[in-house]
């Protein structure tokens, strides 16, 4: 078995400085090709592993990353943890995932434990409670101490940090648009309360589209669905609320949901109706997940380009955590400093599915 060694052994066996060891084992420019690899082979030799815990603390990192969801059940919550891993694996870091469940204490608690020495930043969607009591005391603490945040599809304007978002807006938009495109003139809107920023937009790029139409707004036309009930585990609220919905405005040709569950359940409570989908109502749904593509007839949706949206936001941070090795955290500890803070935002699809003409 081969002895270990040491940085320091490998510099004083190969007649280098300790810190030209250590910029070519992590692959520096500053170093020639030829002395690196000379270097690496050394290591390999005699199996040279750097001590990560004494690395971290000496340098106050851990290459690690946290990210803060509010669930994980949710398809695209799935699919931005799968493009923040890919872009932080690529870059030489770790991630740790967290839940808030929509919880606002849960949040806090969540983002002391891993702001403890166990990570060095945060990417992270707010929860609704938050959201509800327009509290962030939590977040600008954290950044005011060292640790960068990058924000993705919830986001508020009160936080300055770097953010990621969909074009919620022209997202529904376009979906309302598609609607009326293929001949609906009675469209519903299925959509949460607008302390949600997300769901806010949407209804906004309803009105603004129906507007664009010429088609005159009907609040009857809109159903606002009390989103602190947990519909998800209980469908027969969803169902009935719905249910009550269509009966009341029985020339509903055309519904826009904020998500892929209520358009999924608006087209099985059609179907019970006697409704034929897309024949006598059409729907579209926001967020292209396992439920739209398996739905009876499929539906179509606006996509929301998860993957990308965690790849942006994981290179952000990545970028920003970098930065301040160079800067010495100036960035973030200066508050009378404000530097450019980064919104990025990714443009939406109209994926075309069965429950369309």
């Amino acid at each position: 078995m081969k002895r270990k060694i040491t940085l320091k052994q490998i510099a004083r066996e190969l007649d280098v400085s300790i810190s030209t060891v250590s910029k070519a084992l992590s692959n520096s420019k500053e170093i020639s090709e030829d002395t690196t690899q000379k270097i690496q082979a050394f290591a390999k030799l005699y199996n040279y592993r750097p001590n990560n815990i004494a690395l971290s603390l000496k340098n106050r990192k851990t290459k690690t990353i946290g990210i803060l969801i509010p669930e994980i059940v949710h398809h695209f919550f799935s699919t931005v943890i799968r493009g923040i891993e890919r872009v932080a694996n690529r870059r030489g870091y770790n991630v740790i995932v967290g839940l808030s469940n929509e919880s606002f204490t849960k949040e806090i608690i969540n983002m002391e434990l891993l702001a403890n020495g166990s990570i060095d930043g945060f990417i992270l969607s707010i929860s609704k409670e938050t959201l509800l009591k327009q509290d962030y005391h939590h977040f600008n603490a954290a950044i005011n101490q060292g640790m960068p945040i990058v924000m993705f599809d919830r986001v508020v304007n009160e936080v300055d940090c770097d953010k990621v978002i969909v074009d919620d807006f022209v997202g529904a938009v376009k979906a309302v648009n598609k609607l009326v495109e293929k001949g609906s003139k009675n469209i519903a809107l299925i959509t949460t309360f607008d302390y949600v920023s997300v769901g806010r937009l949407r209804t906004q790029g309803y009105l603004e589209a129906l507007e664009q139409n010429n088609i005159n707004a009907n609040p009857n036309l809109i159903l606002k669905i009390d989103d602190s009930l947990d519909v998800e585990n209980h469908l027969e609220i969803l169902e009935n609320e719905i249910d009550l919905f269509f009966k009341a405005n029985p020339k509903i040709d055309g519904v826009f949901a904020v998500n892929e569950l209520y358009a999924v359940t608006a087209m099985k409570v059609a179907k019970k109706l006697g409704f034929s989908i897309p024949d006598d109502i059409q729907v579209i749904g926001f967020t292209d997940g396992v439920l739209s593509k398996h739905a009876t007839p499929s539906l179509t949706t606006v996509s929301q380009h998860g993957q990308k949206i965690g790849e942006q936001a994981a290179n952000l941070l990545i970028d920003r955590l970098e930065a301040v090795d160079v800067e010495t955290e100036q960035y973030f500890t200066n508050n009378d400093t404000k530097k450019d803070f980064i919104k990025v935002v990714i443009e939406t699809e109209i994926i075309e599915r069965e429950s369309t003409k």
